[in-house]
């Protein structure tokens, strides 16, 4: 952030006198505008000077959604995105973007962020920059409330789970010896759960939380854990190193003042940002 000086010109006195007051000023040390730029933030070469622009696809439930499909733009993600650009003294601009569009339109310079659960992995890491993770999720086995038969991933061989049969999940689930009831999505694999018509299902934690704290417990509980979780940042282009260094700053701060972990309680009833 640049700092403008300012000089006292003194009235009365000897055009002499002035040039030592104006040489006096300019060897001060006073830092001077970058490119004459003296909005905030303008050093981290932002879409627009003094503002955040942010990606997010404004219908992904609890992250970045509308509530009731035609509110506010609210979220876990939009409310992290919010508390970082408030800790950076930015305004805050979210551009709703479908994720098919929303990788290409960072590339092209139209945002400065995506906030809108981005898994870290391999080949991301190789086209971005990602900020600290303020997102930390695993894979659950979710089975019927009291099922002991099921506490383990080995567990469910010779079991039935349902699953989506283009997630991950499904995958796991067949390498463990599942046999699999295909379903679109996480709402029908509840209820056929429930239904007692399937031994469980395989999902995201975050998924699962997310329904507890929306629905309450009915009725179901997790069995097993995977090893391995999964870890979601805020994803930038490789040349905005010095605004990832100030975000990554601001979510420390964020982390210790109890922010994250409130806003975890709020969307998932648990802080899921570690």
């Amino acid at each position: 952030m640049t700092r403008a000086s300012r000089v006292r010109t003194l009235l009365g006195l000897a055009a002499a006198s002035a040039a030592v007051v104006a040489l006096a000023a300019c060897s001060s040390g006073a830092p001077e505008a970058s490119g004459g730029a003296s909005a905030a933030g303008d050093d981290f070469g932002l879409v627009k000077a003094g503002t955040l622009t942010v990606a997010t696809e404004g219908t992904y439930r609890p992250f970045s959604f509308h509530e009731d499909g035609a509110g506010d733009l609210v979220g876990y993600d939009v409310e992290v995105a919010e508390a970082v650009a408030d800790k950076l003294g930015l305004e805050i601009d979210f551009q709703e973007t479908q994720w098919d569009a929303i990788f290409a339109g960072l590339d092209a310079g139209r945002f400065d962020v995506i906030a809108n659960q981005v898994s870290i992995n391999p080949e991301r890491e190789e086209q971005y920059l990602f900020s600290a993770p303020y997102t930390v999720s695993s894979g659950v086995i979710v089975v019927n409330e009291g099922d002991t038969s099921i506490s383990s991933f080995d567990d469910l061989a010779g079991k039935t789970t349902a699953q989506s049969l283009t997630s991950n999940w499904y995958e796991l689930a067949t390498e463990s010896g599942a046999n699999v009831e295909a379903v679109e999505g996480w709402a029908q694999a509840v209820a056929l759960l429930q239904q007692g018509r399937v031994d469980a299902t395989i999902n995201d934690e975050l998924t699962y939380l997310d329904f507890v704290n929306t629905n309450g417990q009915s009725g179901i509980e997790v069995a097993a854990t995977t090893d391995d979780s999964s870890l979601s940042a805020l994803t930038f282009t490789k040349d905005k190193a010095d605004l990832v260094a100030a975000v990554d700053a601001a979510l420390e701060e964020l982390r210790a003042e109890g922010v994250l972990a409130e806003l975890g309680e709020k969307y998932f009833g648990a802080d899921v940002s570690e």
